[in-house]
């Protein structure tokens, strides 16, 4: 397996008896160390985490002292961390292997979404029902969103003709807007920033998935530099074991993780759809995250073949040319996670809890 923790250790230069001894995590009397961490976007249901990681006290409790920065896009996030702008940050897998394989400095240290909900959006009313329904149609898109350089594979995939579609050009700031005004029939967008934005305003909105087409891409992952990892283990770990034990918490503790939220993010809660934003974008997470690799193996672990999966794709339709397939068991560890898990009771009310988001996907 790509990412054992025995390969993790080795790669440190940790001998076979050290890694039989659990890692210990810092010493909180001695003072809670400073760290520096960017979210990958705008605050939504994604990085809702690091807000109730902070303000409920998980890194605190983990020696950190955290502060959080909100991001402007899931490249320039990754860029930051790959420039030590940032100790640690987060950002789609998928981009994370694209930044790699053009040579930046990044490594991720645990999985915090499983779904990086990639799709075709359209009304619920909508005429289009599966993805051949396309053809003929409007689809607004914008080039510079991530999930745009896979429509060739999606088309492919899903079984429709792309040529027959008229690709309308939007802005990511509008997109939305022209889906809800009728200017275009459908739109490729990110179903945890398209559903939120529109259906608090009463808009219905249904997605259709790439993964259910076969292009099954991790959402975001916890990041850093490799040389922190190698040189500083104990602070990852530490990093790591805060955000997981959050994530579960916003599975765990729903209302309550959205008023953190809230109270951290004032612009989002004096907005008259702003609670309802947060719970759609929160819930959607939530449900896409109650996969076989969390529930199996724990908060945060990140299963090899998939990964291998993915950066086929990427290499394929999104790293660009020169790039180089990325070295997976170096920039992709499951030494941390596995810590944090449900248990059988946890689980049930997690999943009973996340049914009502089910309508928003196809």
């Amino acid at each position: 397996m790509i990412f054992s923790r025995r390969t993790a250790l080795k790669a440190l230069g940790i001998g076979a008896v050290t890694a039989a001894l659990p890692l210990s995590m810092p010493n909180i009397a001695r003072g809670a160390s400073k760290v520096t961490f960017t979210t990958s976007w705008l605050p939504e249901g994604p990085n809702l985490f690091a807000y109730v990681a902070r303000d409920k006290g998980f890194w605190k409790n983990a020696g950190l002292d955290v502060s959080v920065a909100r991001g402007s896009g899931s490249n320039a996030a990754a860029q930051a961390v790959s420039a030590g702008t940032f100790d640690f940050g987060m950002a789609p897998t998928p981009t994370v292997i694209i930044q790699a394989a053009r040579g930046l400095p990044i490594t991720c240290i645990g999985q915090v979404n499983y779904e990086v909900l990639m799709g075709i959006g359209m009304l619920a009313d909508s005429p289009i029902k599966e993805p051949k329904d396309l053809e003929g149609k409007r689809l607004g898109a914008s080039v510079t969103s991530g999930e745009f350089p896979f429509l060739p594979l999606y088309a492919a995939k899903a079984g429709f003709d792309l040529e027959t579609v008229e690709i309308v050009q939007l802005d990511g700031k509008v997109r939305e807007r022209s889906l809800a005004e009728g200017q275009v029939d459908a739109v490729s967008a990110f179903a945890t920033s398209t559903v939120p934005s529109l259906a608090p305003l009463g808009t219905d909105v249904r997605f259709m998935l790439f993964k259910n087409a076969g292009i099954d891409f991790y959402g975001q992952a916890l990041t850093t530099q490799p040389d922190r990892l190698q040189n500083d283990p104990e602070l990852c770990e530490a990093l790591v074991q805060g955000a997981m034990e959050a994530v579960k918490f916003t599975q765990t503790d729903f209302d309550e993780s959205i008023d953190i939220f809230l109270k951290a993010n004032s612009e989002v809660a004096i907005s008259g759809t702003g609670e309802e934003y947060a719970r759609i974008g929160l819930g959607l997470v939530n449900l896409t995250n109650l996969v076989p690799e969390l529930i199996d193996h724990g908060f945060g672990y990140a299963d090899p073949a998939k990964v291998e999966a993915m950066a086929d794709f990427v290499m394929e339709y999104g790293a660009g040319e020169g790039a180089s397939r990325p070295d997976l068991e170096a920039l992709i560890t499951n030494r941390f996670a596995g810590k944090v898990k449900f248990t059988p009771e946890e689980l049930a009310a997690a999943e009973a809890r996340s049914q009502e988001f089910k309508k928003f996907l196809l």
